[in-house]
């Protein structure tokens, strides 16, 4: 049975170049969150927030990431979820299921983008409360009437 593990959270601008374990830092700036692996690997786990990847939920006290983490690239190959800052374990994937699971984040992340053409969240927020730069982006309405005219 894999050991109990409850992070602590930091809102934080920068991520720290030295991780402590235990701790996952959170930047809203970036629109990123990473910790250190949960099985102790030491291996730094970065999960970008996105509509296409993963979702924070602050509720206050405690953070919450969806989907589950699965660290297939890492020797251990970890997989865990992050619920109010307590770490749960989920059974790990087969190479097959792996691969599957890759494939379907690739078509999930291709439709979204071909479909929205919304830049990935990072860049949204990173320009939030800045004036824009170059061309002014003409909203879908406009397009749309302008299409239709």
């Amino acid at each position: 049975m894999k050991r109990s593990v409850t992070l602590t959270h930091e809102f934080v601008e920068y991520i720290p170049s030295a991780l402590k374990d235990g701790m996952i830092y959170v930047s809203m700036t970036f629109a990123t969150a990473v910790h250190k692996c949960c099985c102790g690997c030491g291996n730094e786990v970065v999960t970008p927030l996105s509509p296409t990847d993963w979702k924070l939920i602050f509720d206050g006290v405690s953070i919450s990431l969806d989907p589950s983490i699965g660290n297939w690239g890492f020797d251990c190959k970890s997989h865990y979820f992050i619920r109010r800052n307590k770490v749960i374990w989920a059974p790990q994937w087969s190479s097959k299921k792996i691969d599957a699971g890759r494939s379907h984040d690739a078509v999930a992340k291709e439709r979204y983008f071909d479909s929205t053409g919304t830049p990935p969240v990072h860049e949204s927020i990173a320009g939030v409360g800045r004036p824009s730069e170059g061309k002014s982006k003409e909203s879908r309405w406009k397009k749309l009437i302008k299409w239709l005219s």
